[in-house]
């Protein structure tokens, strides 16, 4: 059996959560296989001290810089680690020639984990694993435990794991807040326009929500989100804008501390999903068929139109978004409160 296996997740945060469902399925099946990550440096936080990983490699990989000579010294480190197996949950072309300069004796990929199209990057795997359900009617991190489930012959579904570190910045932040019965989390920007509800419909729903509960209010989210937060906010009628202020494990501890999360589809659902916090998502031209959170406690709204889930980032009329209603946000909202 495989003692020493390097995972490829060149992806960003949400399906870099989303992995470690398949990690964590390898560590109960073979629970002294050490497992290392290659991971972009954004999202190191999240599985640096994950209890499903041992040891993470930050690949800080930019284009002008002297990225020949940085691969060079990579691939000497991978090879000096004597992994007897990679695992690619990402297809990048990048990851693929590492290993395969790096002599990593098996290298295995999925046939498809992101659209159906076939890549050339498969032939520098020693194995292929055919992924043949649909990827759009599939939960992504099943899609990555079927890459596990295939290679090892296991069987059986895990959840994604996520560090559970002290945190005096959360309980910095949310001290910060007005007295209240309840906490209340909003994500209000997605990585694109069609993953964005409108600034309107947060005002709407925040509104009411101050009618008919005493609770405070405040948005997380990346540094490069404050200033629409604070525009959001000006919308909305005053909350705390946290964008910025937290480090990923940060954030999942002000998730612990907090009653509500109302969120657009973006990574920061998939980190609150392992807190089992009670949360509301909203869905645009995304499809919670596939990114829908993994947590009994979520609600995931979507009007689901003839055209989703699409890859555009910009669109004309975007009712993926316009038809996901106050209405149905306030309705689940109320439900949690109340319960």
């Amino acid at each position: 059996m495989f003692k020493n296996i390097l995972v490829n997740a060149l992806v960003n945060l949400g399906d870099v959560v989303l992995t470690t469902a398949a990690l964590a399925l390898i560590k109960k099946n073979f629970p002294d296989t050490k497992i290392t990550m290659l991971v972009k440096p954004a999202v190191k936080d999240a599985v640096i001290d994950n209890p499903v990983v041992d040891d993470v490699i930050v690949l800080d990989y930019r284009a002008k810089e002297n990225s020949f000579g940085k691969m060079r010294a990579l691939i000497k480190e991978i090879r000096r680690r004597n992994f007897d197996l990679a695992i690619s949950f990402d297809r990048k072309l990048r990851p693929a020639l590492i290993n395969f300069f790096a002599r990593i004796p098996r290298r295995v990929g999925p046939s498809k984990v992101f659209d159906d199209n076939k890549s050339r990057v498969t032939l520098l795997y020693t194995d292929v694993v055919e992924i043949s359900h649909d990827l759009n009617k599939t939960l992504q991190a099943e899609t990555y435990q079927e890459i596990v489930r295939k290679f090892f012959k296991l069987e059986g579904h895990a959840e994604p794991v996520f560090p559970k570190k002290k945190s005096p910045v959360a309980e910095e932040l949310l001290a910060r807040l007005p007295e209240a019965k309840f906490k209340i989390a909003l994500c209000v920007k997605g990585t694109f326009p069609l993953k964005t509800w409108s600034k309107e419909y947060f005002a709407e729903v925040v509104q009411n929500l101050r009618k008919n509960f005493d609770a405070a209010f405040f948005i997380v989210g990346a540094p490069n989100d404050r200033d629409y937060a604070d525009e959001v906010i000006k919308e909305i009628g005053g909350a705390e804008n946290f964008c910025g202020e937290t480090s990923l494990t940060d954030l999942a501890e002000i998730f612990r501390r907090t009653d509500l999360f109302i969120t657009v589809d973006t990574g920061a659902t998939h980190i609150a999903a392992t807190t089992g916090i009670k949360m509301i998502t909203m869905y645009g031209c995304t499809s919670p068929d596939r990114w829908h959170p993994i947590n009994p406690n979520a609600v995931a709204l979507t009007s689901r139109e003839p055209c989703c889930p699409c890859t555009k980032k910009i669109c004309d009329e975007p009712r993926c978004l316009k038809n996901v209603t106050p209405a149905q946000v306030l309705e689940a909202a109320k439900k949690f409160l109340r319960s």
